[in-house]
């Protein structure tokens, strides 16, 4: 008889913390505190936030529920996380003057904080970042057996969760601070976006603009998630809001259950290295690197493109390959109405990129400014008879605060990561062991270091991708000479290319899902379509010119012979180009794209590799091009 209050008191609750999250986060964004007089530390914010998710995770993520009942160690946990949690938030100013001589404080403080982000972080993210978190503080309290280089400096239990979880440089340090600074703000874009229509035009968009080419419905599927993946922050997120649209019109067009998936979960992929949001990756980037976000955006454009031109060359050669054709011409809106009716959505961006390009302001300044343009537009304008109601606002705040939980603790467990990395020390013991092996050959060292990425990248979201392997990942490759944005950038390509990459390929097994495929089949054949996002980030490393670094001859050969590159070499993993190819031509075709994509500045000859490349790939489009004029004849 108490499950029906229980669970209805948990569902009352559970709105009203999430909208309390994101405005929180809106209000810091405002500058409200400031404005109204009050001076806060940034901490407090974020406190208060973490305070707020941990109380959610625990009510609405249950271990063992019976009929919607909470068990009573649940209300205790959410209790203890909203107290913990705000009572810091409260305290922070005092604590954080008075560190040294507040030790049982905030001990006690930082063990309730960081146990039950543990758990929570289990709860959201399961075992495989909680493994990854459970070897940080093993190293953390035994870091002084571990023999060699990477021996480091322990820490005392109680002095670990002191300074783990109060300290500004751990939990309450930088990821948790651009997640909920940042981040949030554009989630509750996105969720703008969302009820206003925003979705439906994009996918109209697309559907109207590639709908009458051959193998349009996966065109369709590439345009949207791309539209729509640069701003969603997750590419599962993508491939779940856009793959219900896509992957059906996929299927219709002829194209196989595990293709449709495939494409769909690289096309969802992308929507994270594409300018101008990169799922929050680029804020993260400047913020790390101490550079303009300006400058992260201008480095990201083109390799971006460069995969995105992958997957439609891709998506075009197998409709030729398997003979689909276009969309059926009822299903395709015409370009005009849809420009006419939504004429008013590329407003916000464009608010967006003027505020921080034309103005300079902040990330977040710059969200909330777009946030509010589209809430205005979308409050009198309507697409497809969809209008943003005020009603929607408050549901666009509340669907923040849920959707922004898991991101939130992860946050605070990068955090930590970062925080034992550096007081530990083994960040420099890491960098010293990499930089050896990667003394002898930096090629060796690129592997190696994707093979880390892609390992440790499974199973986790893009910030927390993002922030674990600019920390452990990138300083080796920097300290070798590597341009530090092409380090970056790097690591950020092969941590999203675990999520289509085997064993656990999230994005990949979300849209088999979707599809009725086979995931482990899906992820084999997304590997098979974005296989640029394994080859590109070399080709930048190796040639910084494709991150816009050098004269404008060297970015347009660099460009030029990339896009070349990467269609012949597409034509060869396809099997087919003007027609069916031979293995012997596919072997060859391959071979010269690939050799054509080498950087002119990669190694002492490396531009005799290329024209090598450019003179394989001419002559055989040439013999190509002749047969089918002699077969038409």
């Amino acid at each position: 008889m108490s499950a029906a209050p229980d669970s209805s008191l948990v569902r009352g609750l559970i709105p009203y913390l999430s909208g309390l999250i994101a405005l929180i986060a809106l209000g810091w964004a405002a500058e409200l505190p400031y404005r109204l007089g009050f001076v806060l530390y940034s901490e407090q914010a974020l406190s208060a936030i973490l305070a707020l998710s941990l109380a959610l995770v625990f009510l609405g993520v249950s271990v063992r529920r019976h009929k919607g009942v909470v068990p009573w160690h649940d209300w205790l946990a959410a209790a203890l996380g909203l107290g913990a949690g705000l009572y810091t938030a409260i305290r922070y100013p005092i604590l954080a003057e008075e560190f040294f001589f507040r030790p049982v404080e905030t001990t006690i403080l930082g063990a309730i904080l960081i146990l039950l982000v543990v758990e929570a972080l289990r709860r959201t993210s399961g075992w495989s970042l909680l493994g990854v978190l459970l070897m940080f503080f093993a190293y953390a309290l035994f870091g002084h057996l571990v023999p060699g280089r990477l021996a480091g400096r322990s820490l005392e239990v109680l002095g670990m969760f002191s300074f783990l979880g109060i300290d500004n440089v751990a939990m309450l340090g930088l990821p948790l601070r651009i997640i909920s600074t940042i981040v949030l703000i554009f989630i509750f874009l996105g969720q703008l976006l969302l009820r206003s229509g925003g979705s439906a035009f994009f996918s109209d968009l697309a559907s109207a603009l590639m709908g009458r080419s051959r193998g349009g419905a996966a065109k369709i599927g590439v345009c949207a998630s791309a539209l729509f993946g640069s701003i969603s922050g997750s590419a599962v997120a993508n491939v779940a809001s856009t793959g219900v649209i896509t992957i059906p019109l996929m299927r219709q067009s002829g194209y196989k259950r595990h293709v449709s998936a495939a494409i769909e979960a690289v096309a969802s992929t992308g929507g994270q290295i594409l300018p101008p949001i990169m799922g929050a990756a680029a804020f993260l980037m400047a913020e790390l690197l101490g550079v303009a976000y300006g400058d992260v955006v201008l480095a990201a454009i083109l390799p971006a493109l460069l995969y995105y031109f992958a997957v439609f060359i891709a998506a075009d050669l197998e409709a030729a390959r398997q003979g689909i054709g276009h969309v059926e011409e009822a299903a395709i809106p015409r370009l005009g109405k849809v420009l006419k009716e939504g004429w008013y959505f590329p407003i916000p961006f464009a608010v967006l990129i003027i505020s921080l390009f034309g103005w300079n302001l902040t990330p977040e300044t710059a969200g909330l400014y777009a946030a509010v343009c589209i809430t205005f537009l979308g409050l009198f304008l309507s697409y497809r008879g969809t209008r943003l109601r005020p009603g929607d606002i408050l549901e666009s705040l509340k669907a923040t605060g849920q959707s922004s939980v898991q991101i939130v603790v992860i946050g605070a467990v990068a955090g930590i990561i970062i925080g034992i990395v550096e007081v530990t020390g083994l960040s420099f013991g890491l960098t010293f062991v990499l930089v050896q092996l990667g003394e002898n050959s930096l090629l060796l060292l690129l592997f190696l270091t994707a093979g880390i990425c892609i390992i440790l990248g499974m199973g986790m979201p893009t910030t927390a991708i993002y922030f674990l392997l600019a920390t452990l990942a990138a300083p080796p490759l920097i300290q070798l000479g590597v341009e530090p944005m092409a380090a970056h950038m790097f690591v950020l390509y092969f941590g999203l290319m675990s999520m289509i990459t085997p064993p656990v390929a999230l994005a990949a097994f979300t849209a088999a899902n979707l599809a009725g495929a086979d995931p482990m089949r899906t992820s084999v054949a997304a590997l098979r379509f974005g296989w640029p996002g394994l080859v590109v980030p070399f080709l930048f490393v190796f040639g910084p010119s494709l991150l816009l670094y050098g004269t404008f001859f060297q970015v347009s050969l660099a460009a030029v012979t990339a896009m070349g590159g990467i269609w012949m070499t597409s034509a060869g993993i396809a099997g087919y180009l003007v027609h069916p190819l031979t293995a012997v031509t596919r072997t060859a075709l391959t071979a010269g794209g690939l050799a054509l994509m080498v950087p002119a500045e990669a190694f002492p000859g490396a531009w005799m590799v290329k024209v090598f490349g450019a003179v394989l790939c001419v002559f055989l489009v040439a013999r190509l091009m002749g047969r089918k004029v002699t077969a038409l004849s």
